[in-house]
């Protein structure tokens, strides 16, 4: 059984709800959480599921504890983030899904997908490129802020592909956000891309991104520990796109 329980009042007006479970490159965490912390977002809900670990976290200089999936709002910018800090496992992923879609529905919101693209560059100067997938009119919303059609055939998978899957079969309009990233270690320079190329025009927000790769090195290390279990958790649990062909 999982449900989305609301723990404090709000009122958002058609919002866009920015999605960030773990996942390759730790992207969509990242762009997330930067979020909730530079428009110091309401936080209003948490999901509860059978699947998810009941554990509590707490955070510095904070006396509170919180579940590990957490839902944050800004009400001036018609703004919804959802911030998780464990994994959701492949037992949980379908109730998952389909609790914050029924949520999303309800709030008659337009979801942004986030995902990572494993991608091996050596080049400093590269730049990471960001493509966009879309579910109901959601391909309007790419074309109209210029985010590219993928470049090859492939999957979203792990708990955000059970989402963008939700998202389809309720005919609900929505865009999943696909970046290049490290395989291997938390990636803040492509979650700035996310924001800068998808997140912000979508949205309609201004947000300060620059940080993101100044303090490179320091988002690392806060996300290392996270990062290492995504590499050891299954392909069900970790949020990325694959080519179609590493299935065949």
């Amino acid at each position: 059984m999982a449900r989305v329980r609301e723990r404090a009042e709000f009122d958002v007006d058609e919002p866009v709800l920015v999605e960030g479970l773990p996942g390759v490159g730790l992207v969509g965490k990242i762009a997330t959480d930067h979020l909730v912390d530079e428009f110091d977002m309401t936080y209003v809900a948490n999901v509860d599921c059978d699947g998810l670990p009941e554990v509590a976290i707490y955070d510095e200089d904070d006396y509170t504890a919180r579940p590990p999936v957490r839902l944050y709002a800004d009400e001036e910018r018609d703004l919804l983030a959802l911030q998780a800090d464990i994994p959701v496992n492949r037992v949980a992923a379908a109730e998952f899904a389909d609790s914050v879609t029924d949520w999303v529905m309800d709030l008659n919101a337009t979801p942004l997908y986030l995902s990572g693209f494993p991608t091996q560059n050596e080049d400093p100067g590269h730049v990471p490129e960001v493509f966009g997938v879309a579910t109901g009119d959601g391909a309007s919303l790419l074309e109209a802020h210029g985010v590219d059609t993928p470049p090859e055939q492939g999957v979203v998978g792990g708990p955000t592909g059970a989402l963008v899957n939700r998202a389809d079969a309720n005919d609900l309009t929505g865009v999943g956000l696909v970046v290049e990233s490290d395989p291997q270690f938390p990636d803040p320079a492509a979650s700035k891309q996310l924001l800068d190329k998808g997140i912000e025009p979508i949205a309609d927000i201004a947000v300060e991104t620059d940080t993101l790769v100044e303090q490179a090195e320091q988002i690392r290390e806060q996300k290392q520990q996270l990062a290492e279990r995504m590499q050891q958790a299954s392909e069900e649990e970790s949020s990325q796109a694959t080519p179609m062909r590493m299935f065949e």
